[in-house]
Parts: structure tokens; C-alpha cells; sequence
């Protein structure tokens, strides 16, 4: 007595004349030609909008080229108080002088204001204010990334 199956082979087998099943190795390739014909008319039509730019024939220019970023600036104040331009020491009454003179030939520069965690937040913000007082409207705070807490019951050090 032999089983077959009703239905006439699903599940990726099919029988041969003796009724005994082999697995069906054939790939279907019509989905995977969809897919590419797909594929291909998509990069057909972006490819010309992929374009940089329109083609033009640029005026010729004897202006001065842009220059390059300088190094940031940034002040610093240490957990005494004293203050540093770049790494150079200067003195708090002579700070305004400095930066303005500076300002003549930074334009529009960012002023990045560092300042010991072992200072009062007064100080920093008399230093802020200094740094205003030369004309610079963007000033900036900088501080370490923190250090991810220790687990429960961990011993900190």
C-alpha cells in the first residue's frame, strides 16, 4: 500500500513514474528579472537629475581667494583666575583691549570660553561678559563629555 498526496505535489517535490518523491531544483528567475528591470529604469531616469550643476561659463575675477579657517579662539581661565588667549597669558584689564584688536583682523569668529570647574559660575559669566564688552556675539561654553556613573554597589574612586 502506497500514500500519495492529493493535490499533485506542493511543498517543492514532485513524484516520478516509480511514485517515489524528489526534491524540485529549479529557480524561479521571473521575480528576480522584475526586480532588475525595476532597478534599471529607476537609475535611468535618476542619472541625468544626478547632475551638479547646470553648464555655464563662469566670469573671470581678480577678487582676493577665500581664506581658510584660522584656529579657533578660545579663553581660558584657570582655578586661580588667570586668564589665557590660544595658550598665551593675559591680564583681565588688558582682556577687552586684546580681543578687540584681534576682532579687527578674526572677523565673525566663534569664541570659545573654557573656565575651571573649581570657579564660580559668577566669574565665568564676568568673563562672558568681557569677551561681549569686544564685540564678539558668539560665545560659546565648552566642558568634558561625562563619565558614565558607576553601578550600584560599584566602588567609586
Amino acid at each position: 500500500m502506497a500514500i500519495s498526496p492529493i493535490g499533485g505535489g506542493g511543498g517543492g517535490f514532485e513524484a516520478d513514474d516509480f511514485g517515489s518523491y524528489k526534491p524540485l531544483a529549479d529557480i524561479n528567475v521571473t521575480p528576480f528579472v522584475d526586480v532588475m528591470l525595476v532597478l534599471l529604469i529607476i537609475f535611468m531616469v535618476a542619472a541625468p537629475l544626478m547632475m551638479v550643476g547646470v553648464p555655464l561659463q563662469l566670469p573671470k575675477t581678480t577678487a582676493t581667494k577665500v581664506t581658510p579657517p584660522k584656529e579657533p579662539l578660545v579663553i581660558s581661565m584657570d582655578k586661580d583666575g588667570k586668564l589665557f588667549i590660544r595658550k598665551e597669558p593675559v591680564e583681565e584689564g588688558d582682556l577687552v583691549r586684546v580681543l578687540s584688536e584681534m576682532r579687527n583682523t578674526e572677523a565673525d569668529t566663534v569664541v570659545y570660553v573654557r573656565g575651571d570647574k573649581a570657579l564660580e559660575y559668577g566669574r565665568i559669566m564676568d568673563l562672558m561678559s568681557l569677551v561681549g564688552q569686544a564685540g564678539y556675539g558668539k560665545i560659546s561654553l565648552v566642558a568634558e563629555g561625562a563619565t558614565k556613573p558607576a553601578a550600584a554597589g560599584a566602588p567609586t574612586r
